[in-house]
């Protein structure tokens, strides 16, 4: 599974640990950024880690800023981006379970990186369900498109 991982200067040691826990685990990691600590904008990296999940280089995405809100919406402003800002693993699980959420967005500020971690792996480790909740996805679909 080909994961894209994106993040402002804030976000920079949370990905670098969550790359590393992916890479140990088989994952292909596509970094788009950020590169270090200095400042950047996380409109920028949110927005180039959804163009790698819409033209599916990349399966998933996982995004990181200071809180993990900012980015998240940066990646919801495009059509067929579904991130899901999580703070515990049942979020994550439920995310992808219920909403086929596509992106998963951490706060390196707010998760401690063990913990990150685990959410990660809920994040990555679910599947869609479909049934009653594909109806509501193809709804948030609809909006989208009207």
């Amino acid at each position: 599974m080909k994961i894209v991982l994106g993040n402002d200067h804030a976000g920079y040691e949370l990905k670098m640990k969550i790359k590393e826990h992916l890479e140990r685990n088989n994952y292909t990691v596509i970094d788009i950024g950020g590169h270090g600590t200095d400042s950047v904008s996380y409109v920028d990296y949110g927005h180039l880690a959804a163009e790698e999940v819409l033209a599916e280089r990349a399966d998933l995405g996982i995004i990181i800023c200071g809180t993990g809100i900012g980015i998240s919406i940066a990646a919801n402003k495009h059509h067929g981006i579904r991130a899901a800002l999580c703070t515990n693993c049942y979020m994550a699980e439920v995310a992808r379970k219920h909403n086929n959420a596509n992106m998963l967005a951490l706060g390196g500020r707010v998760v401690a990186a063990p913990y990150a971690i685990t959410i990660v792996d809920a994040f990555l480790k679910a599947d869609f369900e479909g049934g009653r909740h594909k109806t509501r996805v193809d709804s948030l679909k609809e909006i989208e498109n009207s």
